[in-house]
């Protein structure tokens, strides 16, 4: 996978950095899957991930969950019929930090192994 996938998250507070453009423009092609969504005028990242059906998304849900607890980073998750959006931002500084592509990647990395994957 990448570099990101194996680091680990950084304690962020309210005036933490967000990343920069020149950081933004190298980090986003480590995981080129996901798209930058800008709501409420701050970027976020956000995938969707497809699956056969509802038990198998659920269950994907329930990884990226796990992740997010044993890192205390924690994304918006959306869970349909056969479908999972994952939307990692960094709700104290209402940006991006480089935690949000960590987590990116880990979430690649844990779609990887998901079962049911379409």
């Amino acid at each position: 996978m990448n570099a990101l996938n194996q680091a680990h998250c950084e304690a962020c507070r309210a005036d933490a950095p967000k990343v920069t453009d020149d950081e933004l423009a190298v980090l986003i092609r480590e995981i080129p899957d996901w798209n930058i969504e800008v709501r409420d005028g701050h970027m976020e990242l956000e995938r969707a991930f497809a699956f056969k059906n509802f038990k198998h998304a659920l269950a994907f849900t329930n990884a990226v969950g796990e992740i997010a607890e044993a890192e205390g980073h924690h994304p918006g998750l959306l869970t349909e019929w056969g479908k999972v959006t994952v939307t990692w931002w960094s709700h104290s500084i209402k940006g991006l930090h480089r935690n949000d592509f960590i987590m990116a990647a880990r979430t690649d990395e844990a779609a990887m192994a998901a079962e049911g994957r379409k």
